[in-house]
């Protein structure tokens, strides 16, 4: 049976990449940079002035001179002005200017008096040197330099790389349309009247939300019945119409388990099926003729929350292109044991210890139908199959739920 670290290798081996398609900025946020973006000009564009108060000539305050005539004002997004020629000359500046024509630092309005057109600088104020509060052009970036680099999820920060660089349409990876499929008779709706033998769906919405968090909005839910004949008209119709389809239960070796052949039936390919890991060892996973992703997790809601985050919520951000952000390393705050030779992936609520390191304090739910344990908990950790006893301060690879 394969390891999570050897099914995860094998899921990415057998993604396509998603298409690439332009996108208008101000819907970009959250999708995946396929183009690097680059300074369209030099940044900051012309020498900024970097506070309110007056532009003048150091060399004029080095050899001792402090009255300066005030010869205008200038503000933030004017064309420049230029110093006169006399050494007293200055000109009063807002922050964002573009720094006057033959001046070359700005002395803040704190550090002056003003008497009408005269404006003394502060005898206690030392010279200040050339180029003092001034952003100089270029000084952060060259025109052509990359700011944002293919693979990069676009946040608030990268948006306002493109608008200053003047890109009104990005070139990202597309939103994949998914299909949610809980299977079983014994589901019901949410606002359906439940009898004692039944249970309301809840994988479906659980797995939809968290897709959604994790920025894949495009998310659509089905039911399939155990009834052989409803699987295979719906199954092929949702094959053909989505990119990535993830099922909830019938993957197990139960008599009414009806998928796995039926989606062999359809061309999908098997990859694998079980993981030697828990929860969530039935876990299957195949891939179309038309290279359509088939993820199968298991019923239990836990096996299923876990599964999608340590498998499906990677291989999405690998088919987007998104660059490889690898788990994060925690300590357990307490000693561990599980004897079964699996992987335990069991969630922890994080903490701090005393010099801020992370720390894992274990939450393991009851059984893996228990989905109201998750609540509180902050993602989980796996502990490798290797070992049975895991001593508090082990190191162990952190999958955050959001």
């Amino acid at each position: 049976m394969l390891t999570p670290a050897e099914a995860e290798k094998l899921i990415l081996a057998h993604l396509s990449p998603f298409r690439r398609e332009d996108c208008p900025l101000t819907n970009a946020h959250g999708r995946t940079l396929c183009t690097n973006l680059c300074a369209d000009r030099d940044l900051p564009p012309f020498d900024r002035v970097m506070l309110d108060g007056y532009a003048l000539r150091a060399a004029s305050l080095a050899v001792g001179g402090r009255k300066f005539r005030v010869e205008g004002t200038q503000a933030a997004g004017m064309r420049p002005f230029k110093l006169g020629a006399a050494a007293d000359a200055c000109l009063e500046i807002m922050t964002g200017a573009v720094l006057p024509e033959g001046a070359d630092c700005i002395v803040p309005y704190e550090e002056t008096a003003r008497d009408g057109a005269i404006v003394t600088v502060a005898d206690s104020v030392p010279s200040f040197t050339v180029g003092h509060a001034i952003h100089r052009r270029g000084s952060d970036h060259r025109a052509g330099e990359v700011l944002v680099s293919v693979g990069t999820k676009l946040t608030g920060r990268e948006i306002a790389v493109a608008a200053a660089c003047g890109c009104a349409t990005l070139t990202v990876s597309q939103l994949p349309k998914i299909a949610v499929i809980a299977t079983g008779d014994e589901l019901v709706e949410v606002e359906a009247s439940v009898a004692p033998h039944q249970i309301r769906r809840s994988n479906d919405h659980a797995l939809r939300a968290a897709l959604a968090l994790a920025g894949w909005p495009q998310v659509e839910r089905f039911h399939l019945r155990d009834v052989r004949h409803e699987i295979e008209h719906q199954l092929w119709h949702i094959i053909a119409e989505f990119e990535v389809v993830l099922i909830t239960g019938g993957v197990s070796q139960g008599k009414f388990d009806y998928l796995p052949a039926e989606l062999d039936r359809q061309g999908v390919k098997k990859i694998f099926q079980g993981v030697a890991q828990r929860p969530g060892k039935p876990f299957w996973f195949g891939v179309s003729t038309r290279g359509t992703p088939v993820f199968a997790l298991p019923g239990n809601p836990v096996s299923a929350y876990t599964c999608l985050h340590r498998y499906v919520l990677p291989a999405l951000a690998h088919a987007s292109g998104l660059s490889p952000v690898a788990p994060r390393p925690v300590a357990l705050a307490v000693p561990v044991t599980f004897k079964p030779k699996l992987a335990y992936l069991v969630p922890v609520k994080l903490t701090s210890g005393p010099r801020a390191e992370l720390l894992a304090l274990p939450d393991p739910t009851n059984t893996s139908g228990d989905f109201t344990g998750l609540v509180g908990t902050d993602g989980f950790v796996e502990l490798p199959a290797e070992q049975v006893e895991f001593p508090a301060g082990t190191l162990a690879a952190f999958w955050p739920w959001t």
